[in-house]
């Protein structure tokens, strides 16, 4: 089940939140929406480290946040920064989403509105659990 929000909307949620960010470093504000199958949304923002690998981002944080309340299938996530530009999740960001299934992730456009993409066109030939269960089973 999609959000009942428009993409629009996701993505000014995401900038909104994205000002809660803590980014030190960067200087680089981003937020995230994750919106559950049944609806549900649950935000994050980025998390920095002057470790940079520890760095969290706003993607994971969400994402950790929907599974840590029992969400196992995740059909959006639009992400949104407080500068406005058109910024994409990273890869480390887009393995998870394919994990619990996202199917929609939105950005905002150059133009101001909300692009729509499916997750397969930002991470094609995924690895996920099929591919491991594969492995253990043997040949």
């Amino acid at each position: 089940m999609s959000s009942p929000r428009s993409p629009d909307e996701l993505v000014a949620t995401a900038r909104r939140v994205a000002t809660g960010a803590y980014a030190p470093y960067s200087k680089f504000h981003v937020g995230a929406v994750v919106v559950a199958q049944d609806g549900t949304e649950y935000t994050g923002v980025n998390v920095e480290n002057a470790a940079y690998g520890s760095t969290m981002c706003a993607e994971a944080t969400a994402i950790g946040t929907a599974v840590s309340a029992g969400v196992r299938k995740i059909d959006t996530v639009a992400v949104g920064t407080v500068e406005g530009a058109d910024h994409y999740p990273c890869g480390n960001c887009r393995q998870p989403m394919g994990e619990f299934g996202v199917e929609r992730v939105i950005v905002k456009g150059a133009d101001g509105k909300a692009r729509v993409h499916a997750l397969a066109d930002l991470l094609a030939h995924t690895f996920g659990p099929d591919d491991l269960v594969e492995h253990l089973e043997g040949p």
